[in-house]
C-alpha cells in the first residue's frame, strides 16, 4: 500500500528527497541523432523551446526528433522539486518530476500547436500517473509552457481534442499544463539522451488513443 501510493501520489515537502546542489555527471555535447548541440540552455536566435511530459522519455524523445523543424531535443526532469535528481530518485516517486522531452525548434518550419498536436497523438493523455504498463507520478502527461500564447495554443489545443476523447469512450484530459518559470529542468544522466539511437530494439511505451488532434 505504501509503494502504490508513493508511486502515484505526488510528495509533500515532508516526503521529498533533498537531491544535490549540481550535476554529478557529464553529458555528450552533442544530439546523437541530430547533430546539433545536447545541452541548449543557451537557445539559438529566433529559436524556441517546448517541454513536454509524456510517459517514458525513451520513446518521447525519438518522435520529436524525427519531427521536421525540431533542431536539438534532450531528456530530463521537470515538474518536480528535488534539484539534479538521479533517474533512481526520480522513480521512487519523491521527487515530484515527470521523465520529460526538451524540444528546440525553429518557429519558421514547425509551429507550437503542431508540436502540441504531435504530443497528444502520441500518448493517452487521459491515464493519469501512468501511460499503460508504466505506473508513477513520473510518467504523468504534462506541458510546461514558456509564454503567455503557448499556454493559450496548449489550452486551445487540448480543448478541440477532448470532444473527440469523450467520443470514443475516454476520460478527462488529465495532462498538467504549468508554467515552465514554475519548474527547474533537469537533464538525465548521458545513457538516456537518444536511447534509442544507441539501442535501436529499446523499450518504446506509447498508449496512443489514435485519435488525430484537428488542425485549425
Amino acid at each position: 500500500m505504501l509503494f502504490n501510493r508513493t508511486k502515484t501520489t505526488l510528495p509533500g515537502p515532508e516526503d521529498t528527497l533533498p537531491g544535490r546542489p549540481e550535476r554529478t555527471f557529464t553529458l555528450a555535447a552533442e544530439n546523437k541523432a541530430l547533430h546539433t548541440p545536447l545541452v541548449t540552455d543557451e537557445v539559438p536566435e529566433g529559436f524556441e523551446v517546448a517541454l513536454f511530459g509524456l510517459g517514458c522519455f525513451w520513446g518521447a524523445e525519438e518522435i520529436f526528433w524525427q519531427v521536421p523543424g525540431v533542431w536539438s531535443t534532450s531528456v530530463g526532469y521537470a515538474g518536480g522539486t528535488t534539484p539534479n535528481p538521479s533517474y533512481e530518485e526520480v522513480c521512487s516517486g519523491r521527487t515530484g518530476h515527470t521523465e520529460a522531452v526538451r524540444v528546440v525548434y525553429d518557429p519558421s518550419k514547425v509551429g507550437y500547436a503542431d508540436l502540441v498536436a504531435t504530443f497528444y497523438e502520441v500518448h493517452d493523455p487521459t491515464q493519469g500517473m501512468r501511460q499503460g504498463n508504466d505506473v508513477g507520478t513520473q510518467y504523468r502527461s504534462a506541458i510546461y509552457y514558456e509564454t503567455p500564447e503557448q499556454e493559450k495554443v496548449a489550452r486551445e489545443v487540448s480543448a478541440r481534442l477532448q470532444p473527440l476523447l469523450t467520443e470514443q469512450g475516454y476520460g478527462e484530459i488529465t495532462t498538467e499544463i504549468r508554467p515552465a518559470t514554475d519548474t527547474e529542468y533537469f537533464y538525465a544522466e548521458d545513457h538516456h539522451q537518444q536511447y534509442l539511437l544507441k539501442n535501436p530494439f529499446g523499450y518504446r511505451c506509447h498508449s496512443a488513443t489514435g485519435i488525430k488532434v484537428p488542425r485549425e
